[in-house]
């Protein structure tokens, strides 16, 4: 195209956007949603779009469960459409009627949200509109089919293949540095000279994952410490006044902190993808490197142990209250009940160690009485924990826990 031809094709568009703004005036943000969905052209689509999302960026609580109600009811799916597509499928199938079937069954709200993220910023600003969802769905599960709508969709834009790993450093914009201090959710930085002493020193790396749609916003990341040895405790780990090592002398890669940053994007799993990803990496980079492991919390020992009345288990050290309880408390799907450990489990690690006094710090006494336990990520052996994990429940862990745990088993 010309820089003439341009020219007239931007003059034209911005007068038809705003002609398409002037006529939204006064209607309703279902009546927009419903001009979306019928929309035909890529500009009346978009203005049509950032409209929506201006409206309902403005709107207060009640308007917003408004709109969310508004895709439950008139943006369903039709059960009756669906069972007679699905006849004419399975009786004659085709191109054509497998077309039908899937358009019947997947409903015009997903196909909203599609049309809502082609704006520019809309993908982050679908994010919050989610985390309104998640917020609102904890006093009325009624609105539960529409987030299967935003997590389906969601899982397929934040692929891994769309992710972008970046390391965090003292030099990254000071944006991005900003939100790091904002988003870390295990052991909180406390100012910038803080966060200098995580990223700065040779000994230290942190990583994170990135969207192109949200470039300046991580996902999820994961700070690392270089070591000699397997960690006992976070606050040595993190001492400010310790002495660094180079990293060409570290033996030992500790992730000691990972932190979603975006709640908009709860159940959508980054984590699994990070931690191999960087201990891949950083094993290239520094080839002495021998052990990935975690320093980990335990969130959910204290709360266990209180609901506990076996005398012996009450009475144990807690580094053999916390092996017990990583290997033996189950939910009724006979996966574990701690969090943490279900995460680093389900990645392919091992319950590698247990310790007693790892986390003095008040949080650290009271959710766990101040036991930590190393997860071992073993990039040999990764595969077949994860798979035995998934497919028998089984917890892998080594034999210094195991025997621990025993201790505590009933009958001895």
């Amino acid at each position: 195209m010309s820089y003439l031809g341009g020219l007239f094709s931007t003059v034209f568009e911005r007068r038809f956007a705003r002609k398409v703004s002037s006529d939204a005036e006064g209607r309703s943000i279902d009546d927009l949603s419903r001009d979306l969905l019928g929309a035909r052209g890529e500009v009346s689509g978009t203005t049509l779009a950032q409209l929506i999302l201006d409206r309902y960026a403005g709107a207060d609580a009640d308007a917003k469960r408004a709109f969310f109600d508004f895709m439950l009811r008139d943006l369903e799916i039709d059960p009756v459409e669906i069972v007679e597509s699905l006849k004419s499928y399975k009786d004659a199938p085709s191109k054509r009627t497998y077309r039908a079937y899937a358009r019947a069954s997947e409903p015009q709200r997903q196909e909203l949200l599609r049309r809502l993220n082609q704006v520019r910023g809309g993908t982050e600003r679908l994010v919050s509109m989610r985390d309104d969802l998640l917020k609102m769905m904890r006093a009325d599960p009624q609105l539960e089919p529409l987030d299967v709508d935003f997590a389906h969709l969601f899982a397929s834009w934040f692929n891994r293949g769309f992710l972008e790993l970046r390391p965090i450093n003292w030099s990254s914009p000071a944006e991005v540095l900003e939100k790091i201090i904002a988003y870390e959710a295990v052991h909180a930085i406390d100012s910038w000279d803080d966060l200098r002493l995580r990223l700065q020193p040779a000994d230290r790396r942190c990583f994170g994952f990135f969207h192109p749609a949200m470039p300046d916003e991580p996902l999820i990341f994961v700070e690392v410490a270089l070591t000699r040895g397997i960690p006992n405790s976070v606050q040595k780990l993190l001492a400010d006044k310790r002495d660094p090592i180079e990293a060409e002398d570290a033996d030992t890669a500790v992730f000691y902190s990972i932190s979603n940053c975006q709640s908009g994007l709860a159940g959508i799993s980054f984590g699994n993808f990070l931690i191999k990803q960087v201990a891949a990496d950083l094993s290239q980079e520094l080839s002495g490197l021998e052990t990935f492991v975690t320093l980990s919390p335990i969130p959910g020992l204290s709360k266990w142990l209180q609901k506990q009345a076996a005398p012996a288990l009450q009475n144990a050290a807690v580094d053999a209250q916390a092996a017990y309880y990583l290997l033996e408390a189950k939910r009724d799907d006979n996966l574990p009940v701690d969090p943490v450990a279900r995460f680093h489990l389900g990645n392919g690690a091992a319950v590698h160690a247990v310790h007693a006094g790892a986390d003095t710090s008040e949080n650290g006494m009271k959710q766990s009485g101040g036991a930590m336990v190393n997860y071992l990520y073993d990039l040999a052996e990764i595969t077949t924990n994860h798979e035995k994990f998934v497919t028998e429940k089984t917890v892998a862990a080594s034999r210094e826990v195991r025997a621990l745990s025993a201790t505590l088993a009933p009958g001895t």
